[in-house]
Parts: C-alpha cells; sequence; structure tokens
C-alpha cells in the first residue's frame, strides 16, 4: 500500500509527498531527515493522506495535488 498526503509546516506552508510507511516518513520529516523544504519548516503536522494499491498511483496523484496551486 503506498500513501498520497499533505503536510502542514510551521510557516503554514504545504507539502505534497508519497510513502509505503506514513507514520516514519511524518516523523522523518520532524527530524529534519524528510525533505529539504520541511526540514527548514519544522514541525510539520499531517493533514490529509489517501492510500493507494501502486506508486505509480499515488505519484498521479501527487502530480495532481501540485498542480492545484494555492488558495489566496
Amino acid at each position: 500500500m503506498w500513501f498520497c498526503y499533505i503536510v502542514e509546516c510551521s510557516d503554514s506552508s504545504y507539502y505534497v509527498g508519497i510513502t509505503k510507511d506514513l507514520e516514519s516518513r511524518v516523523s522523518e520529516h520532524n527530524a529534519g531527515r524528510g525533505a529539504a523544504y520541511t526540514a527548514a519548516r519544522r514541525p510539520v503536522r499531517l493533514l490529509w493522506y489517501e492510500e493507494h494499491e501502486t506508486r505509480s498511483s499515488a505519484t498521479k496523484r501527487e502530480r495532481q495535488i501540485k498542480r492545484w496551486g494555492h488558495a489566496s
């Protein structure tokens, strides 16, 4: 099982990613070992996630969400 997820960073920005282990990935972000973007914006808080059968499906969803842009 793969997950597509959104975390909110300490500066109120959002990060979208995929993982096989959601709990560990959020912990990695909060430990500064996740992504460079979130390492500079800790702590992060899991806002949303969705399960996917394949990595390909999760990646497609991640790309779709990243194209949404930001609300004004």
